[in-house]
């Protein structure tokens, strides 16, 4: 455990190809290259086509989920994608780093997504110091934990889960995948694995704030040492010490901020509810009708996120005198308005807000 990573090192990011995992590690990295620590995030060919850094302070490499044109969109399923991901961007991770291994500044340190924890396999075989880093929340990360080690067995069956350093939760305040296991098992399996080779990991990391999850934090650290490392925002939400850094630097979808800003300019203060659930999620028409539905009936203002080919499965008149339809969102921008009231996600919505 705990290879030290001299400054001046050269470290390796690599995220789940996913917006809401691929901003936190560049955001990290950023931290780390004011530092003095040369910072590398490989992307999939596929995503790195949406990655737009102004500062430079981010490389940018690119390994294969051998789906390069479009991404997951192009697997059969899952599984498809799970399995592809992981045969070819091991080889091509193992090629990237031998790479750079003949440059003037090789790789020492390989910070990765433990949804794809084979990426740990090949820093080793590579003898490089491995970090995990989680994007989301301790509590999530925490609750998914008790299960891979059995501590939480699925189906759940008792009406209240009892996890330590975290209050009584309902089954529906779980993943949806722990709460149905069966209907999402290739999701329930990946989330899983995340534990399956931590034991090899030099540090383990997480995107949160100490006084935020103190209570979760110093209850998993017996068994699992987190450090704390969030939240890794743009700078200039929290200290402005990474010069011009106003926005993440990816995009998967083309923001329509004027839109979203324009119309919460004459809203009263935290008067607006902001739905949006991230660049994974798909909602079926009926499941779009009923939260339209339900925000309309709230009788407060809503912000609606919608991804453009999913706005056709919305009728207008739900909309009514108080919501508004937009396809994307920067997020953070819309989130730090004073307009906005609350923020409707999903579970999985990770410490970037």
């Amino acid at each position: 455990m705990e290879k030290k990573v001299e400054r001046g090192a050269h470290v390796l990011f690599v995220p789940y190809p996913a917006q809401g995992h691929i901003n936190p590690m560049l955001q990290f990295g950023k931290r780390l290259a004011i530092k003095g620590v040369q910072s590398t995030l490989a992307a999939t060919i596929f995503m790195s086509k949406s990655i737009h850094l102004g500062s430079g302070l981010v490389q940018i490499d690119t390994i294969s989920d051998g789906y390069d044109e479009c991404g997951f969109a192009g697997a059969e399923s899952v599984a498809a994608y799970v399995t592809s991901f992981r045969a070819i961007g091991s080889r091509t991770l193992s090629e990237l780093i031998s790479r750079h291994s003949a440059s003037k500044q090789p790789i020492s340190c390989v910070v990765y997504d433990p949804l794809i924890s084979w990426v740990l396999d090949v820093a080793k075989e590579h003898d490089l110091a491995g970090a995990a880093y989680f994007t989301m929340p301790c509590a999530v990360n925490t609750i998914v934990y008790y299960v891979s080690r059995g501590l939480l067995s699925l189906p759940i069956s008792s009406p209240l889960v009892s996890i330590p350093g975290l209050p009584f939760l309902k089954v529906e305040d779980l993943h949806g995948f722990l709460g149905n296991p069966e209907q999402y098992p290739d999701y329930l399996q990946g989330t899983l694995d995340q534990y399956s080779n931590m034991e090899k990991a030099d540090y383990v990391l997480i995107n949160t704030v100490y006084e935020w999850e103190n209570k979760v934090v110093d209850s998993i650290s017996s068994q699992l040492p987190f450090l704390t490392v969030g939240p890794t925002v743009p700078s200039i939400y929290i200290d402005n010490r990474v010069e011009d850094d106003k926005f993440y630097g990816f995009n998967l979808f083309n923001p329509d901020n004027e839109t979203a800003i324009n119309w919460l300019k004459d809203k009263p203060p935290s008067s607006v509810v902001y739905a949006s659930f991230g660049t994974i999620a798909n909602l079926c028409e009926e499941q779009i009708k009923e939260l339209a539905q339900g925000l309309k009936a709230s009788d407060a203002y809503f912000l609606l996120v919608i991804r453009g080919l999913e706005q056709a499965k919305l009728p207008e008149y739900i909309l009514g005198d108080k919501g508004m339809l937009v396809h994307w969102t920067h997020q953070l921008e819309v989130l730090a308005n004073e307009a906005i009231g609350c923020f409707f996600n999903t579970l999985w919505v990770e410490f970037d807000t």
